[in-house]
């Protein structure tokens, strides 16, 4: 991600991190024919007519070489690199353990959900290094993608793909980073880059499923002049409750409209004990009005939304762990539409594109499968319905009906209750020592001690440690104390 954030590191290190993605040093042709060997189940020279030795590609994760199909089809091999699934895990169970350290003692941390946050990733590390999973994943998004004539993927071949191997057709092109300012003259950038956000946007708000490492490496202008997705393996999936959420996000960021874009955000998130509503509606209002006030081709939708959910941390508001995701996807997607056309508005794009999605929404919603699990569920209360009528009326009658109020911490009631108790009876039993030490003060009852009753002296001392617990017990637990004090307990 950061790799493609020119704007946000000095172009030495960008360029550093951005050979990470497909300029890694390649592994020698005799582990990759060995791994190939071992997924497949035979020798190279027999699954395919020819397989070329040097890479067209090597990355973190794998490398890329181009074969021959023995029936003349040309393919590209994407092979794991041996070890890499190893040491992902384990570099995870590092980072977990740090979210999760960070979420117990650093306050900014668990109010973002840190520890979710690395889950998420997790997931979707471990998704993407397992082959066959982006092989389905080829197969869904082809078909996600067919109501677009500028945009495809490639096609796996399922009888030459394993978890560690995948074979594809080749894809004759090259990487959109690789694009000059020149190159992006001689085609229609403006185009395709307008299908490719609509694409994303269709993906995440309707049919909640998106390809989440849209880079510029994994985007190739194709010498047809399409746009192919590759590495299609971190792929995400939306709840319904946050697509909706996340379309009115979008369309009241392309509006302006602050207080509405407060509200979405507050839909896609979880508030915490010291969420700050009127704070959050304050500050996203000004935000969205700074950013409605410049030029749209300015506005980056990936930026705005990863603001929003740090203004959402600060006020007490914990985002969804998907939007996580959704931002470093829509970050990648800004990326890719200022290197296909710099002057490409992708909030007009939102704007216009918001009716159409809103339809598709609803007819989503009331889709075949979704009108028959909803009756499903209509016919499971119509038959439970009698049951738990009769199961009311019954406790009723019995006198046995109970109300549970989740909105009053009852066991914090009747723990204040007896703390009440006892230091009430505590305060007796003072009054009733200092009481009887008065009482066996009067000359001639009991031994003396010093000249005083030896009772009297026992009472008042133990009336005196007594009342000293109960007013340190009183300083230590009930009044107000300074928030430092509190962070240490």
């Amino acid at each position: 991600l950061l790799s493609g954030r020119v704007d946000l590191l000095p172009e030495a290190y960008t360029s550093a991190l951005g050979r990470l993605r497909d300029q890694a040093e390649p592994l020698p042709v005799e582990v990759i024919r060995s791994t190939v060997e071992t997924e497949l189940g035979e020798r190279v020279s027999k699954a395919f007519a020819s397989f070329d030795e040097r890479p067209i590609g090597a990355a973190s994760l794998a490398q890329v070489h181009r074969a021959t199909m023995r029936d003349g089809r040309p393919v590209a091999v994407k092979v794991q690199r041996p070890g890499v699934r190893e040491q992902v895990v384990d570099d995870m169970d590092v980072v977990y353990e740090l979210a999760a350290t960070f979420d117990e003692h650093v306050g900014a941390a668990e109010r973002a959900g840190l520890r979710a946050m690395a889950a998420e990733f997790r997931r979707a590390l471990l998704n993407e290094l397992d082959y066959r999973q982006e092989a389905a994943n080829l197969r869904l998004l082809g078909r996600l993608l067919q109501p677009y004539d500028r945009l495809f993927v490639p096609t796996g071949i399922a009888d030459f793909s394993t978890e560690r191997v995948l074979t594809m057709t080749l894809v004759r092109g090259r990487s959109v980073g690789s694009l000059s300012p020149l190159s992006a003259l001689e085609m229609d950038g403006a185009e395709l880059a307008a299908q490719l956000f609509k694409a994303y946007l269709d993906q995440v708000l309707v049919h909640g499923v998106f390809h989440a490492d849209p880079h510029p490496g994994n985007v190739l202008l194709g010498d047809d002049g399409r746009l192919a997705l590759v590495d299609v393996g971190m792929v995400a999936r939306v709840a319904p409750s946050l697509q909706d959420a996340v379309l009115r996000l979008l369309v009241a960021l392309a509006d302006g409209r602050g207080a509405d874009a407060a509200g979405a955000l507050e839909r896609a998130g979880e508030r915490l004990a010291d969420f700050d509503r009127e704070g959050l509606v304050r500050d996203v209002v000004a935000r969205v009005a700074l950013a409605d006030g410049g030029p749209l081709s300015e506005l980056e939708v990936g930026r705005q939304l990863a603001l929003l959910a740090r203004l959402a941390v600060d006020h007490g508001l914990r985002p969804a762990p998907e939007l996580t995701l959704l931002g470093k996807t829509l970050l990648n997607l800004d990326d890719v539409a200022r290197r296909l056309a710099p002057s490409y508005e992708p909030v007009k794009a939102v704007r216009e594109h918001s009716a159409y999605l809103m339809r598709q929404r609803v007819l989503h919603v009331a889709s075949p499968s979704n009108m028959v699990a909803a009756a499903l569920e209509a016919k499971e209360l119509a038959e439970e319905m009698p049951r738990r009528v009769n199961k009311v009326l019954d406790s009723l009658a019995e006198g046995k009906f109970r109300l549970n109020i989740e909105g009053i911490d009852e066991a914090q009631i009747m723990r204040s209750v007896q703390k009440l108790a006892n230091r009430s009876a505590g305060g007796l039993a003072v009054a009733a020592f200092v009481l009887a030490a008065a009482i066996f003060s009067v000359p001639g009852t009991g031994p003396r001690w010093f000249g005083v009753s030896a009772f009297t002296i026992v009472l008042l001392g133990l009336a005196g440690v007594l009342g000293a617990a109960i007013v340190f017990a009183t300083l230590r637990n009930d009044l107000p104390q300074h928030p430092r004090a509190r962070r240490r307990r």
